[in-house]
């Protein structure tokens, strides 16, 4: 039989199925050896199904139905009861089928009334381990399907979760790549596709997006989204209903022994119903590109007798106010089923600095339009968004007088050669002093420029003044980049004050927007903060509020994503908008002090702990990654566009996150830096851990677990360097402590590649024990703390004042920190 438009939803009026079956049900308890009775509940699932209960979740007995089941039934039966409820409360239910297929297309879908199904010859058997997840409100299932009886050719099993009574107003994200379920306007068949007219100085035009996967905004046009579990920062799938208030959240694993498994959300017709789906093995009609798609080559499996496959997941339903609630629970179980990621110490970040600078030095160079740190392989300039004007940042931090004037001299350049008229920057310039126009159109021949780009220009622009005086060389910082900066700082002010928002292309020379939407000034707040901040400008500093609260209510709470701020993309969402309003959010929370921008960030981090692996993906035998065994979990995925992961955040420390770590004390903030810190390092090129295959040291943009590049680019890195990540790490290396501890309050966490132990702890101090498995030495910076200096933001430049303690490659020291935040090594 053809699998219908929309599976059916849990069957109904089933209301006698268990009164008649309650004895039954007690000769069914079995007994541990330690005298406790437990439920055999493959017989049980049997024996409900005899009586017409069903093998689906979704129609277990309720609990008026349960509640004459002796107790040691009732205990056994708890779990899978309660997430039998749990799923009604949104109309929704548990269903297993078994899918046929002819290639790619499916041919026919049966669907288990109980836990065997037999068609002809062929005979299957489905048993279930139903567990709660502690403290998670969640519940955790296995599932293994067995053919013991008969062949089958392409099969796949299928856990199905059908929802009724369903809207498109329900916000679904799956994370890395689904966000509000892509329901918008798409343009193009590839990447970076070129806008339409009518995109261009309309304050009206729709969110517009790459061709994506996507839910469908044409209510006449299928509605279906397919995935492999690898195209994912996790193998996740949610949704919230507003209309509920409820929010629910699957989890499962890469794959099974049949290779990675699929994820899939079809809406009916009629778009009243829809369905998640879980697959083993993916089997998907069509492969997402980088804003295209291709004909798949997945195929379902062959079976023989006896041959069986297992899918675990975690299930979560919820009260939910909002978008907002969502994203946080699934940052609070986004490792519950897969576990502790548990990185490695590679390369310790003293080493890595060292290294990256070394790179960066040798590329300072000359041209036509002036001289800088090259941001790319060739000779032109970006500013922002790829390092231009931020790899200048931890160069001038050496406090090397060499590198201090040549950071002078790219500034020099950047103030003279690149601001428009309005205060605005162009994005790009030729090495022969040609500037040029970003996302144009032929019928608007202005030059335009990101206005993610100017966000960074400003931020970064900020803290190199901020720095040189921190460094007691505020004589050096010249009065033509001030007035660059409060030019700019005006641009933005005036362009919220007349459009109450900043657009994702602007004109430099008139101020004008060209496109509007987007979150693409997202980082556009922090700027205005610092610069509030240094020049004493009050109506910057409202400016920022407006705009950062803005971006969090169309945004966040309205649409559960930030997009639009990368060069190569459309409006999509993307991670870098994600971090981006998430560093405004606590520049705001340091200068103002207001709670509202920490709960804020709070909510922020959750969204950027979306964008980043969860998990250490499984890549195929012989590529890069899978020879070097790499631990991934911490990459940091690109966009919805652009399918694949990188090493860091573009282009940031994200000491952000350590800060937000610091103000709540929450340690899954900390734990989310390093685990991007742990995995950047994975993707460096290091003598016997090469992946280049270019300059010691370096590094490029892709990790790759998806195969949106082919299947021969997943785990394989691309033979070149970018300066954007190697300018992370050293950011990293330098914002971020190696270690913090609070002396005398049982805190220490390491971000460095060293293990710390506490050996004592008292209110005179803390004795710990750094070891440097890694075979480089290792400086490691110290931030020391009571809870009262913690409870002050930390700013810009603090890291200047962190100690730090040498660690021999191989060795061990132990060190006495104080309360006061001295440190002396400790024979």
């Amino acid at each position: 039989m053809a699998r219908p438009a929309h599976p059916r939803a849990a069957a109904a009026g089933r209301t006698g199925a268990c009164t008649d079956i309650d004895l039954r049900l007690h000769s069914l308890e079995l007994t541990r050896k330690d005298g406790h009775r437990m439920l055999d509940r493959r017989n049980c699932l049997s024996l409900l199904a005899a009586a017409g209960v069903g093998a689906t979740i979704g129609l277990e007995p309720t609990l008026a139905q349960a509640q004459p089941l002796g107790a040691g039934v009732a205990a056994a039966a708890a779990p899978t009861e309660e997430l039998s409820r749990s799923l009604r409360a949104l109309h929704g239910s548990l269903q297993v089928s078994i899918r046929e297929y002819d290639g790619t297309t499916p041919r026919r879908t049966q669907a288990f009334d109980g836990d065997l199904l037999t068609d002809g010859p062929r005979q299957w058997q489905l048993t279930w381990d139903t567990r709660q997840v502690p403290a998670g409100h969640g519940w955790e299932v296995t599932l293994t399907c067995t053919l013991e009886k008969g062949e089958a050719e392409q099969t796949a099993l299928s856990v199905d979760f059908p929802f009724e009574r369903w809207t498109t107003a329900n916000y679904v994200m799956i994370p890395g790549i689904i966000y509000n379920g892509n329901r918008y306007r798409s343009i193009g068949n590839g990447y970076n596709p070129a806008y339409p007219a009518d995109m261009y100085y309309d304050p009206m035009t729709p969110t517009t997006i790459s061709n994506n996967p996507r839910l469908a905004v044409d209510a006449s046009a299928p509605s279906r989204i397919e995935l492999a579990t690898t195209s994912t920062a996790a193998p996740a799938m949610s949704f919230f209903s507003p209309g509920l208030r409820k929010g629910w959240i699957v989890l499962t694993e890469q794959g099974t022994r049949l290779g990675n498994s699929g994820l899939s959300v079809e809406e009916s017709a009629s778009r009243e119903s829809c369905e998640f789906s879980i697959s083993a093995p993916v089997v998907r009609r069509q492969v997402a590109g980088f804003g295209d798609f291709r004909a798949s080559d997945d195929r379902a499996s062959n079976w023989a007798p006896g041959d069986a496959v297992s899918i675990r997941l975690q299930v979560f339903t919820f009260d939910a106010e909002g978008i907002p609630a969502v994203l946080q629970k699934f940052m609070d179980v986004r490792k519950s089923l897969t576990g502790p990621t548990a990185p490695r110490n590679l390369l310790p970040m003293s080493k890595l600095a060292e290294l990256g600078t070394k790179i960066c030095r040798g590329n300072f160079t000359e041209t036509k339009a002036g001289r800088f740190y090259l941001p790319e392989n060739n000779r032109d300039f970006q500013l922002g968004w790829v390092s231009g004007m931020i790899n200048t940042y931890p160069m001038l931090a050496l406090n090397d007088p060499t590198e201090r004037g040549r950071v002078s001299e790219e500034l020099d350049f950047v103030c003279s050669r690149m601001q428009g008229r309005s205060g605005f920057f162009y994005g790009t310039i030729t090495q022969d002093a040609r500037i040029l126009s970003e996302k144009s159109h032929p019928d608007f021949p202005a030059v335009q420029a990101m206005v993610r780009k100017n966000g960074d220009v400003l931020f970064w622009l900020m803290k190199h003044m901020m720095l040189l005086k921190a460094q007691g060389h505020g004589d050096t910082v010249k009065e033509s980049w001030e007035k660059s900066a409060g030019t700019l700082a005006d641009a933005f002010s005036r362009t919220w004050q007349k459009h109450g928002e900043f657009g994702q292309y602007i004109v430099p020379e008139t101020g004008d927007i060209a496109v509007y939407n987007s979150s693409a000034g997202a980082i556009a707040p922090a700027g205005l903060t610092l610069a509030a901040a240094y020049f004493n400008r009050p109506e910057w500093l409202a400016a920022a509020e407006e705009a950062a609260e803005f971006y969090y209510d169309r945004d966040i709470k309205s649409r559960g994503f930030t997009g639009g701020a990368c060069a190569d993309i459309s409006q999509d969402a993307d991670s870098e908008t994600s971090f981006g309003l998430l560093e405004s959010f606590m520049a705001l929370y340091q200068y103002t002090g207001k709670e509202a921008w920490l709960k804020r960030a709070e909510v922020q981090a959750a969204l950027c702990s979306s964008w980043t692996l969860a998990y250490n993906p499984r890549f195929p035998e012989g590529s890069a990654i899978a020879r070097l065994k790499g631990k991934m979990a911490g990459a940091v995925w690109a966009s919805s566009q652009n399918k694949h992961a990188a090493p860091g955040v573009c282009t940031s420390s994200a000491d952000h996150l350590f800060k937000l770590y610091r103000a709540t004390g929450d340690k899954k903030y900390a734990e989310l830096i390093s685990d991007i810190q742990h995995a950047h390092s994975e993707a460096v090129n290091m003598p016997g851990h090469i992946t280049t295959n270019y300059l010691i040291g370096s590094s490029m943009e892709r990790i790759q677990p998806s195969d949106a590049e082919g299947k021969g680019a997943v785990g394989n890195f691309i033979k070149t360097r970018n300066s954007w990540t190697e300018t992370d790490g050293i950011l990293m290396a330098l914002e971020l402590p190696g270690i913090y501890v609070r002396p005398g309050e049982g805190i220490l966490f390491p971000f460095d590649h060293v293990e710390a132990e506490q050996v004592s702890d008292g209110l005179l101090g803390t004795l710990i024990r750094l070891t440097n498995n890694t075979a480089y030495p290792a400086r490691v910076s110290v931030l020391a703390e009571t809870a009262r200096q913690a409870a002050r933001p930390l700013g810009c430049t603090a890291f200047l004042d962190w100690p730090r303690v040498d660690v021999p490659a191989g060795e061990a020291v132990t060190v006495r920190v104080t309360r006061s935040g001295k440190v002396s090594r400790q024979a």
